[in-house]
C-alpha cells in the first residue's frame, strides 16, 4: 500500500490553469485593456488639466505672499498661521461645522422621516415632486422671498399683531441673519435628500414590509431593521454629497447678508468659502491670495478627511436581496 502511494502524482498547491489560457487572460481582458487609454485617457487629462493642476497651483501660492500681480515671496507656512489666529477665519469655520453637522443632523433627521411617511403615500411621487422643487429654484429667490416675509412691514410681523406681538424681534438683524439661512437650508436641502433616499427605499422588495406587518414591528423598527441595512450604501452617498454641498456653501450667504451698506455679508454669517472671496477678490483692501489659499486649502483638506472617515465608518457588506 506504501508503494502504490508514493507512486501516485503529488496534486500541485496552486490551483491548476486551463489549458489553452494565456498567461494575459481572456480576449475580452486584453480588449478592455486596449480600450483603457483611449477612453479614459482624455477624461483623465481633462481631470488633470482643470482640478489636479490647479489643486497643487493652489498649494504653491498658500505658501507665498502675493496681491495677484508681481513676484511672489516665499514664506511657508505664515499664511496658514495666519488664518488659524485670525478671529474671522475662526468664526468662519465654526458656522460651517455648524451647517456641516447641525443642519445636516435636522435634513436628514427630517428626510428618513419623510421617507417613512411618503412610502405609505397614496400620492407619494406628487408629494416627491413637490418637495424637491425648492433644490431647483436659485438662491437669489429666497433672498428675495426672506426680506418680502420677515422685514418690519413684512408677512410675518403682520401676522403676529394680532396676536399681540407688538415689537416683534428683528429678523433681519446681523446676529439673526445665520440662524435664517440655517432654517433656509433645512428647507431646501430635505426634500432632494429625501428623494434619494425614497429612490433607494423604492427598490426593497415588497414582501420585507409584509413580514414586518405580520410580525408587529413599528415604524421605528422597521426603519433600524429593514430601510437602514437595505439603503446604507445609499444613505452613505448621501451623506457624501452632504458633507461636499455644505463646505461650499456661498451663494446663499452672499444672498441673505449682502445688503448691508459694506456690500458684504456682515461678519456674523461667514463661512469659509465667504471668507475665502472676500479675502482674496472683496476690494476693501489689498488682495492677500496667500492667505485666501490657504483658507481654501483648510476646506479642502477638511473635506478630503471627513469623506475619507465617512466612507470607512459607513463600509459594510453588500446585502443581496
Amino acid at each position: 500500500m506504501s508503494a502504490l502511494t508514493t507512486k501516485l502524482p503529488r496534486r500541485a498547491s496552486g490551483p491548476a490553469e486551463k489549458p489553452g489560457r494565456r498567461p494575459g487572460g481572456s480576449s475580452i481582458d486584453r480588449q478592455r485593456r486596449k480600450l483603457l487609454v483611449p477612453f479614459v485617457g482624455p477624461a483623465f487629462i481633462f481631470y488633470t488639466v482643470l482640478f489636479i493642476v490647479p489643486a497643487f497651483a493652489a498649494v504653491w501660492i498658500s505658501l507665498n505672499d502675493w496681491a495677484g500681480s508681481g513676484p511672489m515671496t516665499f514664506v511657508g507656512f505664515s499664511n496658514y498661521i495666519q488664518v488659524f489666529q485670525d478671529p474671522l477665519f475662526l468664526k468662519s469655520f465654526g458656522n460651517t461645522l455648524l451647517l456641516l453637522f447641525v443642519v445636516g443632523a435636522v435634513v436628514f433627521a427630517l428626510a428618513f422621516a419623510m421617507t417613512l411617511v411618503l412610502r405609505d403615500m397614496a400620492a407619494k411621487k406628487i408629494v416627491r415632486n413637490v418637495i424637491f422643487f425648492p433644490h431647483l429654484i436659485n438662491a437669489l429667490v429666497f433672498g428675495v422671498l426672506a426680506g418680502f416675509i420677515f422685514n418690519p412691514g413684512g408677512m410675518v410681523n403682520t401676522l403676529l399683531k394680532p396676536l399681540g406681538v407688538s415689537e416683534p424681534p428683528a429678523w433681519l438683524a446681523q446676529d439673526n441673519i445665520f440662524p435664517l439661512i440655517m432654517a433656509t437650508m433645512v428647507m431646501t436641502t430635505t426634500g432632494y435628500f429625501t428623494t434619494i433616499l425614497m429612490a433607494g427605499v423604492d427598490r426593497i422588495p415588497p414582501y420585507f414590509y409584509e413580514d414586518c406587518a405580520l410580525a408587529g414591528a413599528t415604524a421605528f423598527q422597521r426603519l433600524r431593521y429593514v430601510i437602514l441595512p437595505l439603503t446604507w450604501d445609499v444613505f452613505g452617498t448621501c451623506a457624501v454629497l452632504w458633507t461636499i454641498s455644505s463646505i461650499k456653501i456661498f451663494e446663499i450667504i452672499w444672498v441673505f447678508g449682502g445688503s448691508s451698506g459694506a456690500g458684504i455679508p456682515p461678519t456674523q454669517s461667514w463661512t469659509v468659502a465667504v471668507y475665502t472671496y472676500v479675502t482674496a477678490f472683496s476690494g476693501l483692501s489689498t488682495p492677500a491670495y496667500g492667505a485666501a489659499t490657504a483658507s481654501a486649502i483648510i476646506s479642502l483638506a477638511l473635506v478630503s478627511v471627513l469623506v475619507v472617515l465617512l466612507r470607512r465608518a459607513m463600509r459594510r457588506d453588500a446585502i443581496e436581496f
